[in-house]
Parts: structure tokens; sequence; C-alpha cells
């Protein structure tokens, strides 16, 4: 399926030839990882991270991702909000997940507190973001809610958490220990959203705690997905997005 989805977007001229090589590449890469020693395999996995997050940040060149939503503005008090089809982004969890397929291979029960904790911090955090001010209570359902809905669950919240959760965060659990995976992988989450100013990283911080958790007691990246999913979604249907004027 990946195959075929390359093969069409390079008809349709949506990936040019140089960046398909780069995105082979990488992928060839992370699968012989596990037949290198310790060196090579190290180097490995630097050149998957680098080639992913050149993918996550729209850097290899060729391709031409859809714009679907432009400017729009969910209601008055929303700063204006552009979206685009990416087909760079989603490629990073085929590459991590044959650098890492543990990732997905550890099932646990969670508990009924832990459960309340998720609960109490997914409530909090919007309440939270409203406190400092970069956003504010607003409804809305915009006509392009699907796509939003289709590019959130399907491609960024994918991505993102087979990144940070499913390669940062199991990778540091597994050499040190879970609280240091979960610590680190949600600061890099919250730094990685420095373009939306100090607070917005500080909210994406204890998002990222809220997703680290969740991955952590349920031992299921899934679940860490649709947490990260359904905050997205509570915050474009009821405060301003993504943030406030």
């Amino acid at each position: 399926m990946l195959s075929i989805t390359a093969l069409t977007a390079l008809y349709f001229s949506r990936i040019s030839p140089l960046a398909l090589t780069i995105v082979v590449l990488g992928l060839a890469v992370a699968k012989l990882s596990h037949r290198q020693k310790s060196g090579y395999n190290i180097l490995c996995h630097i050149f998957v991270i680098t080639w992913a997050l050149f993918l996550a940040l729209h850097l290899i060149p060729g391709f031409d991702n859809l714009l679907v939503v432009e400017k729009a503005v969910t209601g008055s008090g929303s700063i204006p909000f552009t979206m685009y089809l990416n087909l760079d982004k989603p490629l990073i969890v085929f590459g991590l997940l044959l650098l890492s397929p543990t990732m997905l291979k550890h099932d646990r029960s969670i508990t009924r507190p832990q459960i309340v904790s998720l609960a109490v911090l997914f409530l909090a955090l919007p309440l939270i973001a409203w406190g400092t001010g970069i956003v504010h209570p607003e409804k809305s359902v915009p006509d392009w809610i699907w796509l939003f809905i289709l590019n959130n669950l399907i491609f960024t919240c994918v991505a993102e958490e087979a990144l940070f959760r499913g390669y940062i965060q199991h990778s540091l659990a597994r050499r040190f220990s879970p609280s240091v995976g979960i610590s680190i992988a949600s600061l890099l989450f919250g730094f990685a959203h420095f373009s939306g100013g100090v607070w917005f990283i500080a909210i994406a911080t204890l998002a990222g705690l809220l997703y680290g958790f969740t991955y952590h007691w349920t031992g299921r990246l899934l679940y860490a997905v649709l947490i990260h999913f359904a905050f997205n979604l509570v915050h474009l249907l009821f405060f301003t997005y993504p943030l406030a004027n």
C-alpha cells in the first residue's frame, strides 16, 4: 500500500523522484539497522531520526503537499489557520516502526486511579491554557472539520506520537527509566511547539505528559494517538484555534 501511494504521488507530481529516493533511503537504513553492530547501529539511528526530523519540518525538497485550508478563521477571537494534507510527515511512522518495532509490542492493564489521573489532566489542560491567555472559549464547527479530523487523526497525531512516545520515550524508558523517558519526550514535544511562544511550550509539555503517561500505563501507542487527537478536537470545537488574537 505504501508503494502504491508513493507511485501514485509520483504520477500526479506530488512527490519528485529525488524526494522518493530520499524516502526509500531512510526506510532502507531503518530496516538494515538491526543487522548492524553497536557502532553502526547508532549511526543508523542518528541517520533515521535526522531523516524523520527533516520530513517533519518539511525540509526535504520535492514534496508538493496539498493545501486544503487557507487562512481560515474559526471565530472572531481566533487567528487565521492554514492546513495542508502532508505526504512527507506521515512517512516518519514507517521509518520509526522499522527502526524500533518494539514500540507496539508491550501491553499493560491500566488501573482505575491511572484512568482518573489521565481524565483530570485531560480536563485541566484546556483550563490551564485558557488561564495563560493563549486561548479563549469559543465554540465553532467549521465546514472543513472533516478535513481536520482526517489530517489530525491519520497524519499529525500518528506521526508525532510515533516519534515522541513510540521512539523517544520508549527508547529512553528502556535504557534508563520510564520517568526519564516520559519527562524528556514531553519536554522535547513542548519545545517542538516553540513557534507559539513560552506558554504554548508549557502547555504542550503538559500535554506531552498526558500522552506519555497514557502510553506508559496502557502500553498501547494507539491510545496515546487517540488522546492526542481528542485534545486537539476539543481545542478546535470549544476554544480559539489555533491561538487567540
